[in-house]
């Protein structure tokens, strides 16, 4: 959060735009819509932070899994969005497939919901707000500043937010944008795009997830998890491809 804040305030200075965050903060209402998103990409953090260190990655990933279906929702519910018979089909295949990673899950996914309902949640204020991505993420971050550096002070405040050597230090810098570029990316989405496309975009960040566990550090790879995949990727060409295809008719 803290080396996020400064590069985002670095940009904005240099392209002479923090007039916008100074106008924001006048309006309460837009305080508030971005504080509750901040709230919530902070609490999927944090839960995902969670999952990794308490060895259930697993479940993380199925969060995220989870979350398309809660994008899809929302956009039926609140922005009337429907949906063709075909993509409904693709919603049912995709479904399917994700409802194949819960046996490797023991219990109730507790941590998985969590990481679905927040950035769902964080989606769809997103969307509603009437900031542009760069000074809506730079608001969020500005909110948070000030528990992250108190957080910080609590801890070891040199070693965390400016690591221990050299080689840590950078690595810290380098979080601020690998965390801002695809936050930025995502919010400029969200406004641009429909939940529901949205939604199904987002199964390419979990299986990226398990197929770097799975070619990189060898993590197992069943044919449950296997069929898994491939009825979540069919289930995603079908619903561009149906998109394509109603473009191409208007």
């Amino acid at each position: 959060m803290v080396w996020t804040l400064a590069l985002l305030v670095a940009f904005l200075s240099c392209n002479g735009r923090t007039d916008k965050i100074i106008g924001a903060l006048q309006s309460p209402h837009t305080v508030l819509t971005h504080a509750l998103a901040a709230l919530c990409l902070t609490s999927n953090w944090l839960i995902y932070v969670w999952a990794t260190f308490n060895d259930r990655i697993l479940e993380g990933a199925l969060g995220y899994y989870i979350n398309p279906f809660l994008y899809i929702l929302l956009g039926s519910i609140f922005l009337g969005e429907k949906h063709s018979r075909m993509q409904m089909v693709a919603i049912a295949v995709a479904a399917a497939g994700v409802a194949l990673q819960f046996p490797a899950v023991k219990g109730i996914p507790w941590a998985a919901l969590g990481l679905a309902i927040s950035f769902a949640g964080y989606g769809m204020i997103r969307k509603k707000s009437p900031l542009g991505s760069f000074d809506g993420l730079t608001l969020e971050m500005g909110i948070m500043f000030p528990f992250a550096l108190i957080y910080l002070c609590l801890i070891n405040p040199h070693d965390s937010a400016f690591g221990s050597n050299s080689n840590a230090t950078w690595l810290l810098v380098a979080t601020a944008a690998a965390t801002a570029t695809p936050l930025l990316f995502f919010a400029h989405g969200a406004k641009s795009i429909s939940l529901s496309l949205l939604g199904i975009l987002q199964f390419i960040g979990p299986t990226g997830q398990l197929l770097i566990g799975w070619l990189v550090y060898n993590e197992p790879m069943p044919l449950l998890r296997l069929l898994s995949f491939t009825l979540i990727w069919v289930a995603v060409i079908i619903y561009i491809i149906t998109i394509k295809h109603h473009a191409l008719k208007k």
